[in-house]
């Protein structure tokens, strides 16, 4: 599935992508990081949809990137197997999410991710994106993390925010209309799934 729309993976990266099914199948049986209903769509759901983002920019190597409540790794774990070269943090408050993500990032073998229990609040580091997927609106988020964006561009896009988004997106991103730049994830896969699915990019 991920090589159809992204044919320019190595061997690893194939590997690395065939291997996240089983690793997640296997952690949620023992904590439920997917919904049960959901793990049978773990690859469509979360590993493709997490890549949306991947389509909107390739980052450059040498870059560091923040995955605020990346939950099981999501869209952390998927962006660092594309961009090897990049460097990645995945942050979530709650402990046995990070656990998950941390054993899946170690078994896959990546070298470029580091994982930590926090809340946003709490990072003070400089990051060139910050990405996240649903995971609280869009104001809150560009509030909470204005502070961690290094204004030293590297990147064709200017830094900034990078989030996935479903359903009625107008009321977050009404502050932000004339900067945001709203792209429907069906331009990119076709499963009627990603109806209604967003990747938004606002600068920072």
């Amino acid at each position: 599935m991920i090589q159809n729309y992204f044919p320019q993976l190595t061997t690893l990266q194939v590997q690395q992508f065939q291997s996240l099914e089983g690793l997640y199948r296997s952690w949620n049986e023992k904590i439920n990081v997917i919904s049960r209903k959901d793990i049978d769509n773990v690859m469509l759901h979360h590993v493709l949809h997490s890549l949306a983002i991947a389509k909107i920019l390739r980052f450059e190597a040498g870059i560091h990137i923040l995955d605020v409540g990346t939950g099981g790794g999501f869209p952390g774990i998927p962006l660092a197997i594309m961009f090897p070269d990049c460097q990645f943090t995945l942050i979530d408050s709650v402990g046995k999410k990070i656990r998950v993500a941390t054993d899946i990032a170690q078994q896959l073998g990546l070298k470029n991710v580091e994982l930590i229990q926090e809340r946003v609040e709490e990072e003070k580091r400089k990051f060139d994106f910050v990405v996240s997927r649903a995971v609280m609106p869009l104001p809150d988020l560009v509030r909470l993390v204005q502070k961690n964006i290094h204004h030293k561009h590297k990147n064709v896009l200017p830094n900034g925010i990078i989030v996935l988004k479903g359903g009625n997106i107008n009321g977050e991103v009404q502050p932000f209309k004339k900067m945001a730049e709203i792209t429907p994830v069906r331009n990119f896969f076709q499963d009627e799934w990603f109806e209604e699915k967003y990747v938004i990019y606002l600068p920072v």
